[in-house]
């Protein structure tokens, strides 16, 4: 009988990041760092020391070392995920994967030296809105870090699943979930048979970071204003850094307090400003209204598919960018409905902990059932059912609940996401060249959307499917509004007449990673076409990362 597998819930944030995993008694619990942070900064510095290769340091002191290095740290790492802008050290460059990739070496190294256990296998959250390339970065960052990735979960869902494992009455939540560099609003419907995604939107270059920006351009004014100097300062690298800090510090204060006092130097001059809640939130208020606006799309998102505003029960903030107090006061002055603040540091990852284990529990069983379907010669529908009976019968001896009820309304919740996007093809459509949609916008997951398409000439030795993402759900979309995300090629045989049939088949899978495969009907013979794109780190790319990552010592 195999054990049952450990998995950990890592929450991959912009600005801070955190791991979590099922203790003795079945609850998800955060584990610091070697600090005693529970909460780590996803700031890397690379640490020059003699002619060897540098030494990498994250996390708070990589954050201090800003200040004095500014050249030698990088962060909002993740606002680079899916594309192939590298970060520059040196005769070096780390693609934003590999540097994604030291975080969570961080993490895994001192969550490892807190439990005494080897950790392998984990579950990392992205951001509701990432796309194809975002998730496939996601997933190959963890790789590059010497895990096993089961699985991604949203953000939204990983804190709904926090949330909703240990109710027992059925909801309709909204989850708004304001990080340090994402923003991402879901509705979600929980019940005891299942924790359902209906919606989601949001923008993933919206965040905490977006409100610092607002202080640090306020506080680049005030220079002005009282040296009298056009400069801009913020070319000024060191100068650059220390506004950033002062500006999350600020922020931080202007959560409890009606005032925060700065103070910065820049050259000789030596610059005092009192920042207030009042005008903190005047010149951010754009950014607020841009989540109120998201907020009512994705809500007008719902009511097609017949979830109005007024069937949410409650509104649960998320992220630690929610503490903000004009955060609360404008949801309840824009919606009439109930609001939790609800761990806002470490749902995602409680509820990416949660999410494994309800994963490792499933294998369990299925491995389990195999093993006493051949015990007993079994192969029908009906004994496979009955072994699964059995194994869940099993389980129950050896593992306790991870929420009300039982073993098995455990392992049986469906967890349902949707897709973020659409994703279709480029093709011929009334004389024009047109993304043809084939998965849209909110589509359950997984979906698997097979559709036909025709050659465009005689004897055509190749088809190339230029695979675009887009935020509309429209059937036919024009190619100025969707992305270019990557492109397949499928080899033809010889002789194929013009319109001879090719079968698209996308399988968009439960982590929101794209599948692409072709059929050309004609001869019924099956090409297998892999998806490429530039902007992802390739398999072979990864191999070096992992060879790089392990000469390095993280700190």
């Amino acid at each position: 009988m195999s054990d049952i597998k450990k998995v950990y819930g890592i929450d991959l944030g912009t600005t801070y990041s955190c791991i979590s995993y099922m203790d003795e008694h079945n609850k998800a619990v955060v584990l610091s760092n070697s600090e005693g942070e529970r909460i780590t900064p996803s700031v890397v510095y690379f640490e020059d020391i003699g002619e060897d290769k540098p030494n990498v340091v994250v996390g708070t002191a990589a954050k201090e070392s800003s200040k004095l290095y500014p050249n030698d740290v990088v962060s909002f790492i993740k606002r680079q995920m899916g594309t192939d802008i590298p970060f520059y050290h040196g005769d070096e460059n780390y693609r934003p994967e590999e540097v994604s990739a030291y975080v969570l070496r961080k993490l895994v190294q001192d969550a490892a030296e807190s439990t005494g256990e080897d950790i392998e296998d984990v579950v990392i959250t992205v951001p509701a809105y990432f796309g194809v390339n975002e998730r496939e970065a996601t997933k190959r960052a963890g790789e590059i870090a010497g895990l096993n990735v089961i699985g991604l979960i949203p953000e939204p869902t990983a804190a709904a699943v926090a949330y909703g494992m240990t109710k027992e009455d059925d909801k309709k939540v909204l989850v708004y979930d304001l990080g340090g560099g994402t923003f991402d609003v879901t509705l979600i419907d929980i019940s005891q048979e299942s924790i359902e995604v209906v919606v989601t939107g949001g923008d993933h270059n919206l965040g905490g970071k977006d409100w610092d920006d607002a202080i640090i351009s306020y506080l680049v004014d005030q220079y002005k204003e009282q040296t009298g100097s056009d400069e801009d300062i913020l070319e000024d690298e060191e100068t650059a850094q220390q506004l950033q800090l002062s500006a999350e510090s600020a922020k931080k204060t202007l959560s409890s307090r009606n005032k925060a006092p700065i103070r910065f130097n820049h050259g000789a001059e030596s610059v005092r400003v009192e920042l207030t809640r009042e005008k903190f939130e005047e010149i951010t208020e754009h950014l607020l209204q841009r989540t109120i606006e998201l907020t009512n799309l994705m809500l007008e998102e719902a009511k097609k598919k017949g979830e109005g505003a007024d069937q949410v029960d409650e509104i649960i903030l998320v992220g630690g960018s929610t503490r903000m107090p004009q955060i609360e006061a404008r949801l309840t002055q824009e919606f009439n409905v109930q609001l939790t603040v609800f761990d806002p540091d470490e749902s995602v990852a409680k509820g990416a902990a949660l999410y494994g284990m309800q994963r490792s529990l499933q294998d369990w069983v299925k491995t389990r059932a195999q093993e006493i379907n051949e015990s007993t010669g079994g192969g029908s529908s009906e004994d496979t059912a009955k072994a699964e009976e059995q194994a869940i019968d099993e389980l129950a001896n050896i593992a306790p609940a991870i929420g009300p009820g039982s073993i098995e309304s455990n392992i049986k919740r469906a967890i349902k996401n949707v897709t973020s996007k659409s994703f279709g093809i480029i093709a011929i459509v009334d004389g024009e060249r047109k993304v043809v949609n084939l998965v849209k916008k909110n589509d359950s997951l997984p979906s698997v959307i097979t559709q036909s398409f025709g050659t465009l000439e005689a004897d055509q030795e190749t088809a190339l499917l230029e695979v675009m993402e887009n935020e509309l759900s429209d059937e036919n979309v024009e190619i100025d509004n969707a992305v270019n995300i990557g492109e397949a090629v499928l080899e033809l045989p010889h002789g194929l007449p013009e319109g001879a049939p090719i079968s698209v088949k996308f399988v968009l899978n439960e982590d929101g990673r794209l599948e692409v495969t072709g059929v050309e009907l004609t001869n019924n013979g099956q090409v297998n076409a892999t998806l490429e794109t530039s902007s992802i780190i390739t398999l072979e790319e990864v191999e070096e990362a992992k060879v790089r990552s392990s000469a390095l010592q993280i700190s």
